[in-house]
C-alpha cells in the first residue's frame, strides 16, 4: 500500500484506461458493430468529432506546458511537487483526463462507431475512481487548505 502523500497511484491508470477504451471500441465494432446515425446529423457529428480531437490536442499541450512551467511531473503515478492552478487548470482540475475523454469521444464521432461513445463514459468513470479521487487525496495531503480552496473554485471535469 502506498502513502498518499508520496504518490497517488503505483500505476499510471488514465493513459492505460483511455488506450484500453480505444482498443476495446475497435474490437467491439469488429465483432459486433452497432448502427450509427444517418445524414445530415452524422455529418454534423463528424465535424464535432474533429473539433473534439483538436480540443484534445490543444488541452493536452496546454496542460503539459503548465505542469512543466511549474516544475511538476506530468505522470499520474508520481507525486506532485508543485500545485498548478494556471492555464487549463484554471477551469478544470483534470485537463489531461478531460482531454483523454474528448479524444475517445472525438474518435467515436469521426468514425461513427458507437462503442467509442459507450467506452468513453466507462473510461471516464474508471479514471474518476482509479485516479482522480486518489489524486485529490494526494493533493489535499500535500497542499491542505490551498488545494481545498482551489477545489471549491474549480470544477473536477468541466
Amino acid at each position: 500500500m502506498n502513502d498518499v502523500t508520496a504518490r497517488p497511484n503505483s500505476l499510471p491508470w488514465p493513459p492505460i484506461i483511455f488506450l484500453a477504451a480505444i482498443a476495446i471500441s475497435v474490437l467491439s465494432n469488429v465483432f459486433y458493430p452497432l448502427p450509427w446515425i444517418g445524414q445530415p446529423l452524422s455529418g454534423i457529428l463528424f465535424v464535432l468529432g474533429w473539433l473534439m480531437i483538436a480540443a484534445f490536442v490543444a488541452l493536452n499541450i496546454s496542460a503539459i506546458r503548465a505542469m512543466r512551467r511549474a516544475g511538476t511531473t506530468v505522470r499520474p503515478d508520481r507525486g506532485t511537487d508543485h500545485f498548478v492552478t494556471d492555464g487549463p487548470f484554471s477551469f478544470t482540475r483534470n485537463p489531461l483526463y478531460l482531454a483523454g475523454t474528448m479524444l475517445v469521444l472525438g474518435i467515436g464521432l469521426v468514425s461513427g462507431i458507437v462503442w467509442f461513445l459507450l467506452l468513453a463514459i466507462l473510461a471516464s468513470f474508471a479514471v474518476q475512481k482509479l485516479a482522480i479521487e486518489r489524486e485529490e487525496r494526494h493533493l489535499q495531503a500535500r497542499f491542505g487548505e490551498t488545494y481545498l480552496d482551489y477545489a471549491a473554485r474549480v470544477r473536477r471535469w468541466i
